[in-house]
C-alpha cells in the first residue's frame, strides 16, 4: 500500500512511459517534417506540463536498455583493457616487484606501476596520502600494487596473475577506538562547544551514558568502477568515466600525465548508481587507464570485477559514538558531552568534512543545551573510506536517537513524547555549532500531521497489550524525525554553472554542472528551463556533463544538485529572457505602447499586455527575429550560494543554507528466541519545500529510506583479522531486496511548506534526508526487545542489527531481568 500525495491526478501521465514516448515522438516528427515552431501551430503547449509530475528523462531508456553506461560505449577496435594488480596483505612493506614474467604473456601490450608515472603519484582528493600505485608502503589489503593493460579483459586478469611479489608483512591496526588511542589520525581532532556543559551535568536531576558502533556501508552501486579513456591528437586525453565530481577527475588526471587542465576533457552521461562512491573514488581508473593511454597511443578501458570493487574502494565510515548527557526529570536535555571517532581507513579521503557534518548532526532535531562534541578521524589499515548518502550526517544521528530511548526508558514514558520534549523551541533554537534553526513550528506540524495519519497511539496501545499476552514475539513501534542541513560543510563548493543553447527551430539545449546518477537531476533542470522559458518540456533536451562545457564543477553531492546547477540554469534562462524582451520591445512592438516590464514567456509564445491589449508572439518566430537581427541565443548562468560560513576555529558559524526536515513511524515484529524480525508497517511524511518534480522526489524517499533500512539491520561489512575484506559480493553483503518492503509503505510529501530560504522555486533538497528515515526500523527493534525487560531498559544494539546482534540483546535483557514478567506469568511458549 503506497500513498501518492501530489501524484495521484496525474498517475496515467506518469506512468504511462510508452504513450508518453509515442507522443514526444510524434510531436518531433512534426516539426521535422513542418515548418517547425515558426509556424504557429507546429509546436504543442501544454502550459504548466513543467510544474506536473514528470517521469524520469531516461526511464524509457532505463526500462528498454538503450541507456547507454560506460560499458555499453563503442570503442576502438584496438582498445585495451586494463587490470589491476592488489596487495593480498592489509599492512606492510613492498620489497620485491617483478614485472618481466607478465610483460612476456601474450597479449600484453604495457604494465605500469609507481615508476612510470610522469606527473604526481599522488591523487589524495584534499589531502595527501592516496598513492596511485604503492611504491613501498602497503597500508590496505586491495591496495594497487601494477596495472596490465591487455587485448582483452580476460588476456589482462591472467597476466596480473603471473606477478612476482614479495612483501614484508606487519600487523594490521583495524580497531579505530584503539588508533584513538594512541593518537593514530588522519586529520586533526576537532570540537564544537556552546555553554558550560560542566555546570549542566552538575545541576541535571540524571546523567546517562552509553556508547554505540555504527556499522559502514557498501555502495553496491549497480554499475560498478568504470571508465573509458582516449588519447586526443595532442597531450591530451577524453575521459568517459562513471563519475560524481568530473572536474576533480580533470585535475588529478592532468596532474599525473603532467599535462594542463585544458587537455583533459571528462564527459558524464549518466552513471548506474553513485551513492557518494564515485565522489572521490571513481578518479583513480581514469588516472590509470589515461596513463595507459598516453603511453600506447591506444583508447584504454577499465571495468572492475564486483568482488575487485569491493575491496579497492572506501565503504560508509563505521563510528564509535559515547554520550554522557545530563537531562532534568521530565527528560529534558540540559548539556553533555558527545564523542564521534570515525572509522577513516588509511588515509584522509573526505573524512575530514564526513566527521564534520556527523558533528553537525550530532543533534538531530533536539536542543542539546550546553554541550561539547568532539570528532576524532581514527587511521586504519583499510580502504580509505569515503563520501556516502548522507556524508556522516546518519552516524551523527545515531548517538542521539540511542539517547533519546535511554532517557524515554530512564524516565518512564514514551519514546516519542521525549523527543517532542526536546525539539529545538523558541528560546532554544540555536545549534551546539551557533546555527539557528528555522521552521521549528514546521516540525512540530511534521511530527502531529505522521502521529495522526499513522494512528500512532492507538498502535502503541494495541502493540503493549501484545506484548504483554506475546512470551516470544514482540513487537515495536517507533517515530524518528530527522533534520537534515543542506549546503557543501566546505564553503567554496557551493556554486555552479550552467550553459544555455537555443536553436533557430526553437529548440533549447541545456548543460550543467551536475551529473546524473539516476536521482533524476537532469529532468529537474530541464523542467526549470521549461519553466523559466514557457515551453513545453519535449522542446529541451539535456546534454552530457563536460568539463569543456561548464568548468571548475563542483560534485554532484550533499543533496546540492538540484539547488545548486537549478539556479545556475535559471540564472542563464533569466539573462537570456532579458536580452530577448529588450530585443522584441526595441523590435517587434514599436509604437504599441507595450510596457517592457510586463513582457512574459508562456505557452510557447512571448506575450506582452492583458486582455484586449495583449500581444502574443510564438516562440519561434521570436528566436528566428532575434537571430536574424543578431541576438546572440546562447548563455551562461552561474549561482553561489549565499549567507553561508563556518569558522573552524572557534567551531561556529552557520554551514548550512537551509534544513530539510522529514518523519518515519516503523512497526517491526521480533521473534526473541531466534532474533528474526521483519518489519510489518512504515508510515513516512517528508519535507521537500515546494516539490520541484513529486514522482522524482517520492522515489527519492522510498529509495532512501530502504538504503538506510539496510544500513541498519542486513548490510554487514566483515573483515578477517589480516584485514582483508569478506563481504565482497552478493553473497555475502546483503542489501534489502524487493521481499524487505514492508507489506504497509505509506509515503507522503508534506503539504503548504514552501522553502523559507530562497532555493530553486522555494523547493528542498531530497537525495540524502529520507536516508535517515530508516533509524525509525532500528528503534523500533529496540522498542520490541524493551518490552523484555518491561519497558524499563533501552538495550545496547549495535548496527547493523542483524538477527543475531537481535538475539544476543535479547537474551541479555532476560539475564539482566529475571524478575520479569511478574510472578504467575510465563516467558516461555
Amino acid at each position: 500500500m503506497r500513498t501518492l500525495t501530489k501524484l495521484d491526478a496525474p498517475s496515467r501521465e506518469t506512468t504511462d512511459l510508452d504513450d508518453a514516448t509515442t507522443r514526444v515522438r510524434e510531436e518531433q516528427r512534426g516539426r521535422i517534417k513542418g515548418d517547425g515552431p515558426l509556424a504557429r501551430d507546429a509546436q504543442p503547449h501544454t502550459a504548466v506540463s513543467h510544474q506536473h509530475a514528470q517521469a524520469h528523462e531516461s526511464a524509457v531508456k532505463h526500462v528498454t536498455g538503450r541507456a547507454a553506461y560506460i560499458d555499453d560505449l563503442k570503442a576502438p577496435a584496438d582498445c585495451l583493457h586494463l587490470a589491476l594488480g592488489l596487495s593480498p596483505v592489509a599492512h606492510g612493506r613492498l620489497t620485491r616487484l617483478d614485472l618481466d614474467k607478465v610483460r612476456a604473456i601474450p597479449g600484453v601490450v604495457d604494465v605500469v606501476g609507481f615508476h612510470d608515472v610522469p606527473g604526481h603519484t599522488d591523487i589524495g582528493p584534499v589531502f595527501p596520502g592516496d598513492p596511485i600505485f604503492v611504491d613501498e608502503a602497503i597500508s590496505y589489503a586491495g591496495q594497487v600494487l601494477f596495472a596490465v593493460a591487455a587485448e582483452s579483459h580476460r588476456a589482462a586478469r591472467e597476466a596480473v596473475q603471473a606477478a612476482v611479489v614479495e612483501i614484508d608483512e606487519q600487523p594490521a591496526s583495524l580497531d579505530p577506538v584503539a588508533a584513538a588511542e594512541r593518537g593514530e589520525f588522519v586529520r586533526p581532532t576537532h570540537v564544537q562547544q556552546s555553554g558550560d556543559l560542566e555546570q549542566a551535568l552538575a545541576e541535571a536531576a540524571h546523567v546517562i551514558e552509553a556508547e554505540q558502533f555504527v556499522g559502514g556501508q557498501e555502495h553496491f552501486y549497480l554499475e560498478g568502477q568504470a571508465c573509458l579513456v582516449q588519447p586526443t591528437e595532442d597531450e591530451g586525453v577524453i575521459v568517459h568515466t562513471s563519475n560524481q565530481h568530473p572536474s576533480e577527475t580533470q585535475k588529478l588526471v592532468a596532474e599525473v600525465l603532467g599535462i594542463p587542465f585544458h587537455a583533459v576533457t571528462v564527459e558524464v552521461r549518466r552513471m548506474g548508481g553513485g551513492f557518494g562512491g564515485k565522489e572521490t573514488q571513481a578518479s583513480p581508473w581514469a588516472c590509470i587507464a589515461a596513463l595507459v593511454a598516453r603511453r600506447t597511443g591506444r583508447a584504454t578501458r577499465v571495468r572492475l570485477p564486483r568482488a575487485e570493487d569491493m575491496r579497492v574502494t572506501g565503504k560508509r565510515h563505521p563510528f564509535h559514538n559515547r554520550y554522557r548527557l545530563g537531562i532534568d526529570a521530565a527528560g529534558v536535555i540540559q548539556g553533555g558531552e558527545i564523542t564521534v571517532i570515525g572509522d577513516c581507513g588509511y588515509s584522509p579521503d573526505l573524512s575530514e568534512a564526513i566527521v564534520d557534518r556527523a558533528m553537525f548532526h550530532s543533534d538531530n532535531v533536539y536542543s542539546l543545551g550546553a554541550a561539547r562534541v568532539t570528532g576524532h578521524r581514527a587511521r586504519t589499515h583499510t580502504a580509505s573510506n569515503t563520501a556516502f548518502r548522507g556524508f556522516g550526517g546518519p552516524q551523527g544521528m545515531m548517538v542521539i536517537e540511542a539517547a533519546m530511548d535511554e532517557i524515554a526508558r530512564r524516565i518512564g514514558e514514551d519514546p516519542l513524547t521525549v523527543r517532542k520534549r526536546n525539539f529545538y523551541r523558541p528560546g532554544r533554537q540555536t545549534t551546539h555549532y551557533g546555527q539557528q534553526v528555522d521552521q521549528i513550528a514546521l516540525l512540530e506540524e511534521l511530527v502531529e500531521q505522521l502521529e495522526a495519519s499513522s494512528d500512532y497511539w492507538a498502535r502503541r496501545q494495541t502493540i503493549t497489550a501484545f506484548n504483554a499476552e506475546s512470551p516470544v514475539i514482540k513487537r515495536g513501534l517507533a517515530l524518528t524525525p530527522v533534520k537534515f542541513g543542506i549546503s557543501f560543510t566546505a564553503k567554496h563548493l557551493n556554486q555552479a554553472g550552467a550553459l544555455l543553447h537555443v536553436y533557430t527551430d526553437g529548440s533549447v539545449q541545456i548543460n550543467h554542472g551536475g551529473t546524473e546518477m539516476g536521482q533524476g537531476l537532469h529532468t529537474k533542470i530541464c523542467q526549470v528551463v521549461a519553466r523559466e522559458l514557457g515551453l513545453d518540456l519535449a522542446t529541451v533536451r539535456i546534454t552530457a556533463t563536460r568539463t569543456d562545457k561548464v568548468p571548475n564543477t563542483s560534485p554532484t553531492a550533499a543533496s546540492s544538485g538540484a539547488d545548486l546547477n537549478g539556479q545556475a540554469a535559471r540564472d542563464a534562462c533569466v539573462r537570456l529572457k532579458q536580452r530577448l524582451f529588450d530585443f522584441a520591445h526595441e523590435h517587434l512592438y514599436t509604437d504599441q505602447g507595450l510596457d517592457r516590464e510586463d513582457m512574459r514567456l508562456e505557452a510557447g509564445h512571448l506575450v506582452a499586455g492583458h486582455g484586449e491589449s495583449e500581444r502574443r508572439i510564438p516562440w519561434g518566430e521570436l528566436v528566428q527575429a532575434a537571430y536574424l537581427n543578431r541576438i546572440s541565443l546562447s548563455e551562461k548562468g552561474f549561482y553561489a550560494t549565499p549567507l553561508i560560513h563556518y569558522d573552524r576555529a572557534t567551531g561556529q558559524g552557520r554551514p548550512f543554507y537551509y534544513y530539510a526536515f522529514g518523519a518515519a513511524v516503523a512497526e517491526v515484529s521480533v521473534d526473541t528466541l531466534t532474533g528474526e524480525y521483519q518489519v510489518d508497517r512504515v508510515d513516512i511524511l517528508h519535507d521537500v519545500g515546494d516539490s520541484l518534480n513529486p514522482a522524482i522526489d517520492l522515489g527519492q524517499v522510498e529509495g532512501g529510506f530502504i538504503q538506510g533500512m539496510g544500513w541498519l539491520t542486513s548490510e554487514e561489512l566483515k573483515w578477517n583479522e589480516a584485514g582483508r575484506l569478506l563481504s565482497d559480493g552478493p553473497a555475502t553483503y546483503k542489501i534489502p531486496t524487493f521481499g524487505d518492503l514492508p507489506p504497509v509503505f505509506n509515503v507522503q510529501l508534506l503539504e503548504g511548506h514552501p522553502n523559507s530560504m530562497a532555493s530553486i522555486y522555494r523547493s528542498k533538497a531530497v537525495g540524502e534526508p529520507p536516508f535517515m528515515l530508516g533509524m525509525a526500523v532500528w528503534s523500533a527493534l529496540r522498542d520490541a526487545l524493551a518490552s523484555l525487560a518491561d519497558y524499563r531498559e533501552a538495550p545496547r544494539l549495535d548496527t547493523p542489527a542483524t538477527p543475531e546482534r537481535v538475539l544476543l540483546a535479547a537474551e541479555a535483557l532476560r539475564a539482566r531481568h529475571s524478575d520479569w514478567p511478574p510472578v504467575g506469568r510465563s516467558d516461555t511458549p
